[in-house]
């Protein structure tokens, strides 16, 4: 079989997966194809599935499904799958790292000090102990997101439709979230319901001066709404690793206050990257072995 490794892993992944067929990381050799196997850059669409008559099974090597019209896919009878166990460390670390950032202002001190600037009066930094951070989603991420703000001594509550109980939260209704808490995190798959969530409306429910960090999907907010409540105060503070297009080209939030932006980093540490090659080779000896 043709293996087409689509988007980068780690550079020993074409050698582990050779045992599986002839991997190949040309695009134009699609046609061929029985697996594809992607990230977040690839999206198989059904331009990218009707070009390739002899795929059998799509990989994704990280959490969700999005960028993949997996209704398409089926209705050719394409296995699709992804790798969610692989990532949560490190999207969580990066997810707190940000709330981090907020609280202690780093971004807005480093790019001060680096033009010469003092500003030792100026930056008031705030702890995250005593605060409450509001979980929206508690899956595997935002699991590890809860264990690391309990470590700092922040109080933990969540939101989930399909979860009622929680070992790490305690688990309340949306608009609890919205109102009781100090830092929100986002946590949620991008369906219908979940698109454009964080919006005016939603922020008008928050307490004012939240800090909101979202390591899921751009677009569960509106960047619009977003940018307009950090330059008139009802946001403390926004940080994304996500945006509504990537790369987020004219975003209102590459120009709006209190920010902490990285560029869809959530997946790419060293070792969540060993983690998805095994996911990957694990994926494929099941599918052989059917």
């Amino acid at each position: 079989m043709v293996i087409l490794l689509a988007d980068a892993f780690l550079p020993d992944l074409p050698k582990r997966l050779a045992a599986f067929g002839e991997v190949t990381q040309d695009m134009g050799r699609v046609g061929e194809a029985e697996v594809m196997i992607v990230r977040s850059k690839t999206k198989v669409g059904k331009d990218v599935i009707d070009k390739a008559p002899k795929l059998k099974f799509v990989i994704r090597g990280g959490v969700g499904v999005d960028t993949i019209d997996v209704p398409y896919a089926e209705s050719k009878k394409i296995k699709v799958t992804n790798t969610p166990e692989a990532s949560s460390v490190a999207v969580a670390e990066l997810a707190f790292s940000m709330m981090l950032a907020l609280a202690s202002r780093i971004c807005e001190a480093d790019a001060s000090m680096k033009q010469g600037k003092w500003l030792k009066k100026d930056l008031e930094r705030t702890e995250l102990m005593g605060k409450t951070l509001g979980l929206v989603g508690i899956g595997r991420i935002a699991r590890e997101v809860a264990l690391r703000a309990k470590a700092f001594g922040m109080e933990v509550i969540a939101f989930d439709k399909f979860v009622p109980k929680s070992d790490v939260a305690a688990m309340v209704s949306l608009e609890e979230v919205w109102a009781k808490s100090d830092y929100i995190s986002l946590h949620v798959p991008l369906t219908d319901e979940t698109k454009g969530m964080i919006n005016a409306a939603a922020i008008a429910k928050m307490k004012k001066g939240v800090r909101v960090v979202n390591t899921c999907r751009g677009q569960v907010v509106s960047e619009e709404d977003v940018a307009a409540a950090l330059a008139d105060g009802r946001l403390g503070g926004y940080g994304a690793d996500v945006f509504y297009s990537e790369p987020p080209e004219g975003s209102p939030l590459l120009s709006a206050p209190r920010t902490v932006l990285a560029p869809h980093l959530g997946a790419s540490t060293e070792e969540n990257l060993a983690r998805l090659g095994d996911c990957i080779v694990d994926r494929m000896k099941e599918y052989v072995k059917k």
